[in-house]
């Protein structure tokens, strides 16, 4: 991820939306919107959400996340544990 490249204002992506939706297609790398400066939402390309999803992490994140969505409670502690998973080998 290059930091000038992947993040960037709500703002801006809403201006340079096909651009950008080029960008994540050409590069595979998630983007990084911001709201204030702050953080507020993550977008990629479908095709590398797909081949996340088939990987086993990305299996493991699904099941808890369908299992979070069935209880339509999800505790914080458990979010981040469940993203912490993905992450490893």
């Amino acid at each position: 991820m290059k930091l000038a490249r992947d993040i960037m204002s709500l703002s801006t992506f809403k201006r340079d939306s096909n651009k950008v939706m080029r960008q994540m297609k050409k590069t595979k790398e998630p983007v990084v919107l911001t709201v204030n400066g702050k953080a507020a939402m993550v977008v990629q390309d479908a095709e590398s959400i797909r081949n996340y999803l088939s990987s086993k992490s990305g299996r493991r994140l699904s099941r808890s996340c369908v299992s979070a969505w069935r209880h339509k409670v999800v505790r914080k502690d458990d979010l981040l544990k469940t993203f912490s998973m993905s992450s490893s080998p």
